[in-house]
């Protein structure tokens, strides 16, 4: 006896939207049995996570601060996913970029004027259409695979990160600490309270990509290529030049929000750099179901995520890495979710098994 997947004749367009429901709801109840092993109430537990954050002023604006990069990141992925195009490596993108806009005030420390702050930003996002176009080029020239290429590039953009900034742009007045300098005056980025320009920058790029998605020949292209791409080919669009297209946008999103985040957040590049947006915006682009207004709203959850994380380690002592526990089983029970969508769970036992051979 074993269990077989068959493919679903039709897809239920309500289940698709249920989805992310059904993956958080099951969620939850994983992460309150977690919490009851660990002895603690989790009704009690579970509020602290999810509710108390909410409930604060400063935890409401340091939400908003975590979700502006997911956001940025998450947006360009989803379109790469809806046309079929993996780039796994927006975290090295994000951490290029970042380093590539902290070069300014490295070298130019006492350039301070409007210009600099939009050539930082433009530096991030440069630096990530840079990196992201080393797995195109090695996809459309090579066919190699893009899941391993860009995957592998999140760890030369580590210790690129961490050599140059424990080396050759360490500030020399900061008592050996692994840090540039601090970043200052037009070199960051306007503030409200907590909340950077990122967060707009985040909103605006989300509804723009929706538009695209949805009312543009490109967005239709790149929709038509993830679902079929032979019809696709057949209508005269191009695989190589879409797979670009997608690296190239995906990772100067993935850019902008590694700037936006050393100009808004961190005020300086210090090591270790590893917040992990760019793998977190995985769950998110896939949470929104690859549509960019979705994307808001699964970047504030998952945002959500790390305040929660934080917030039962000041209160209950548990390590904030629970956050992580927390983001890889929602992101299980949404793949387990999609699966069963597409796919009808059969037991087969040997003598069907024989049956449907001898049919």
């Amino acid at each position: 006896m074993r269990l077989v997947l068959e493919k679903r004749a039709e897809q239920s367009a309500k289940m698709a939207l249920l989805s992310p429901v059904i993956a958080l709801c099951l969620t939850v109840i994983v992460g309150g049995v977690i919490f009851a092993l660990r002895g603690l109430d989790p009704f009690e537990a579970l509020y602290v996570y999810f509710i108390e954050p909410l409930t604060d002023p400063w935890s409401r604006e340091q939400l908003i601060a975590k979700a502006a990069p997911l956001v940025l990141i998450g947006a360009g992925l989803a379109v790469c996913y809806a046309a079929n195009v993996w780039n796994i490596g927006a975290e090295g993108q994000f951490i290029v970029g970042a380093l590539l806009a902290g070069m300014i005030p490295v070298f130019f420390t006492s350039w301070q004027t409007p210009e600099v702050m939009v050539v930082m930003l433009a530096l991030g996002v440069v630096g990530g259409m840079a990196w992201a176009a080393i797995p195109a080029l090695l996809k459309t020239r090579f066919s190699a695979n893009e899941i391993l290429t860009s995957l592998m590039l999140v760890y030369v953009a580590h210790y690129l990160f961490d050599w140059l900034v424990r080396g050759p742009w360490r500030d020399p007045q900061g008592f050996n600490f692994p840090k540039t300098v601090n970043f200052d005056g037009w070199q960051l980025l306007p503030r409200w309270g907590d909340i950077h320009l990122g967060a707009l920058f985040a909103l605006v790029v989300a509804l723009v990509l929706a538009v695209v998605m949805a009312r543009t020949l490109k967005g239709f292209e790149l929709q038509v290529l993830g679902a079929a791409p032979r019809a696709g080919r057949f209508a005269g669009f191009s695989g190589p030049r879409s797979v670009l297209f997608c690296f190239l946008l995906s990772g100067a999103l993935a850019g902008l929000a590694g700037a936006s985040d050393v100009m808004g957040t961190s005020g300086q590049l210090q090591t270790p750099y590893s917040p992990n947006y760019g793998f977190v915006a995985i769950i998110v682009a896939f949470l929104g179901r690859l549509n960019p207004l979705g994307v808001i709203v699964a970047g504030l959850l998952l945002a959500l995520s790390f305040i929660g994380g934080e917030s039962v380690q000041v209160s209950l002592g548990i390590s904030d890495k629970i956050a992580k526990v927390f983001q890889g089983i929602l992101l299980f029970f949404l793949l387990a979710c999609d699966t069963l969508i597409l796919y009808r769970v059969r037991i087969e036992t040997a003598r069907t098994a024989a049956a449907r051979a001898a049919g």
